[in-house]
């Protein structure tokens, strides 16, 4: 079952908040984050980088597509942030990963990496190589609306394993839902995707965490006013907040926005 949260936004300023990582500023990409960078503390011993996904351009600039918290200790993403976008292009299947994360000097993302080290802080195709699991989006496709943006999803920086039948079916269905919300929104809506990862369950000789839960945080104005929604799935919301360590709910917006949530129940099947 998954859990939605609606709220209205009473500020301008709309963001996912937990609490906060030191140097966690997203600096070349907080246009995605409506300029408030999401702010996370990571369990101890646990390696978090943060990530503005790249391409470069004809005339040899970086254009910036979204940005990813990413763990080099779990080697799944903590959560992606990112502009939504409607209709979504084309899938297409090369997979990239963020050679920087592994030593080197390339600062956007490439196909395969060019170093001895490549694998040691990041996920590589060979680690999805299990049965039973998918290359799970946080930045999905379907939310895409450029060439670039669709390329750049498919980075192993931006994916964590998630089921195939959860990834087919009830995951695939919210993703539509979102578009069929987000697409009547005023004007640019924010969203940010994450996982829960599963620190029990690993694979490939305990390279990669398998994720326990997804959820999606969206934020647009509607009707001049700002609307914020929350998602989660499959599990429970209090294993969400016991395994972030943290005694009240989980708070997906700024403090200044009203705590007074209103819970609807869609179950997945």
């Amino acid at each position: 079952m998954t859990f939605i949260i609606s709220m209205s936004c009473f500020s301008s300023v709309c963001f996912f908040t937990l609490s906060k990582i030191a140097d966690n500023n997203f600096s070349e990409c907080k246009k995605f984050l409506n300029n408030v960078p999401p702010d996370f503390t990571a369990p101890a011993g646990v390696s978090v980088v943060a990530i503005c996904h790249c391409f470069w351009d004809d005339n040899d600039e970086q254009i910036h597509l979204y940005a990813t918290l990413y763990s080099t200790t779990w080697k799944i993403p903590v959560y992606s942030a990112y502009v939504f976008g409607s209709p979504n292009i084309r899938k297409c299947d090369t997979w990239y990963i963020e050679s920087q994360l592994d030593g080197d000097p390339e600062p956007c993302m490439r196909p395969k990496g060019y170093g001895t080290e490549i694998g040691k802080n990041q996920a590589v195709n060979k680690d999805y190589h299990e049965k039973g699991y998918d290359k799970g989006h946080l930045y999905p496709v379907l939310q895409t609306s450029n060439h670039l943006s669709m390329l750049a999803t498919s980075t192993l920086t931006n994916a964590a394993l998630q089921k195939s039948t959860f990834n087919h079916n009830a995951w695939l269905r919210h993703e539509k839902a979102v578009i069929e919300d987000l697409k009547f929104c005023d004007k640019v809506a924010y969203v940010v995707t994450g996982v829960v990862p599963d620190t029990k369950v690993k694979i490939n000789n305990n390279r990669v965490t398998v994720s326990k839960y997804y959820w999606r945080a969206t934020c647009c104005l509607k009707g001049g006013q700002y609307t914020g929604k929350g998602y989660y799935g499959p599990n429970e919301q209090d294993k969400l907040q016991e395994f972030y360590k943290v005694k009240s709910p989980i708070s997906i917006f700024s403090a200044q926005i009203s705590l007074k949530l209103n819970r609807e129940h869609e179950r997945l099947s």
